[in-house]
């Protein structure tokens, strides 16, 4: 079987469109905050205003948080070359073995492409650092499994 770079390219641009929703959906929440707050500000009095504008404000930070989460994804992203192989894994990699396939980049979850199964996955998982800096034909185990590694790319 000929694995290509074209599903690393594939996979990271899935990544690259994962990342993407999550800052759509932030902006979208900080947008929808910002219109709260000013509707609260022009229509309450007292005590429920005071409550209601800082309900507002705790949920602006929390948002105003996965933004700094999005430019870090964004960072992770930005050192990623998916022409790149290596003989080791490093991040970057797209890993087959015996059991799953994991393209260390960003944590995004399964892709399927051609009807195989990807797990994009950051490089501070526990699977990941048990992947990283082995090569083709090393073996570990994970969760009581035993994973040998088949191809890096």
């Amino acid at each position: 079987m000929i694995r290509s770079n074209n599903t690393k390219q594939i996979l990271y641009n899935k990544c690259v469109q994962f990342k993407k929703n999550r800052l759509d959906i932030i902006n979208k929440t900080i947008t929808e905050l910002q219109e709260s707050l000013t509707s609260e500000t022009k229509s309450s009095a007292g005590d429920k205003h005071e409550t209601g504008r800082a309900m507002v404000q705790l949920e602006r930070e929390k948002a105003g948080n996965q933004l700094a989460e999005i430019q870090k994804l964004n960072q992770i992203l930005s050192k990623i070359d998916a022409d790149k192989v290596t003989a080791n894994v490093v991040l970057g990699s797209l890993v087959f073995t015996t059991n799953a396939n994991y393209f260390i980049c960003i944590s995004a979850g399964e892709f399927t492409i051609s009807d195989k199964k990807y797990y994009a996955i950051s490089a501070n998982t526990p699977i990941a650092q048990l992947l990283l800096g082995k090569s083709k034909n090393d073996t570990f185990t994970f969760r009581n499994q035993n994973f040998t590694i088949t191809a890096i790319i």
